[in-house]
């Protein structure tokens, strides 16, 4: 299995119809898509009870940050019945599992490629959005990383935001340091 983790933005839809977006890490194995989400996750609910997904490429880093900060909602069109891709996604691929590997912290889904769209081309990526998207991964680690780490990295991180970015990159950047201030707040109060 290849070690190199591409971040994407996953769609499901629970039998219901509901949609979930959550951005993820996926590796590329030869012609599948693999996914080890963390349990609980209503990806991984979602997969198991209708073996369906769609890998969304994207540029707008605004979905890395909004779904880490609990803006996940976000505009969607059919990929196929019971499917869902993002409207600014410039790819899609259709996804079904093939296989599961259990572990109960972390299942290993192998998904085969359905079929894949391009919508429009990828212009590339500005600095800016890679510190969003590193931003958002310390965003979700919160819980679990040293408020000094935190805070040393999402300084140097400022450095590319003051650099490259454009109104989507720093809106984005806004929400990630309203989640480390309001994680950081009951600390401060208890100093």
């Amino acid at each position: 299995m290849s070690d190199r983790i591409f971040e994407v933005v996953i769609t499901t839809c629970a039998p219901d119809g509901v949609v979930h977006v959550a951005p993820m890490g996926v590796r590329y194995v030869v012609d599948d898509i693999v996914l080890k989400p963390f349990r609980p996750s209503r990806t991984l609910d979602n997969v198991l009870a209708t073996r369906t997904a769609v890998l969304n490429t994207v540029t707008d880093v605004r979905l890395f940050a909004g779904c880490v900060t609990g803006r996940r909602t976000w505009p969607t069109l059919s990929a196929a019945p019971g499917a869902v891709r993002l409207a600014c996604a410039h790819a899609h691929l259709l996804l079904h599992l093939r296989e599961v590997q259990e572990d109960p912290q972390r299942p290993t889904l192998r998904l085969a490629r359905v079929r894949e769209e391009q919508h429009s081309l990828v212009p590339g990526f500005n600095r800016a959005q890679a510190a969003v998207i590193e931003g958002a991964v310390l965003v979700s680690r919160l819980h679990l990383l040293p408020a000094q780490k935190i805070a040393e990295e999402m300084a140097y991180l400022q450095i590319a935001i003051d650099k490259t970015a454009g109104a989507p990159e720093l809106e984005a950047w806004g929400w990630l340091r309203e989640a480390v201030a309001r994680h950081r707040a009951p600390a401060l109060g208890e100093a």
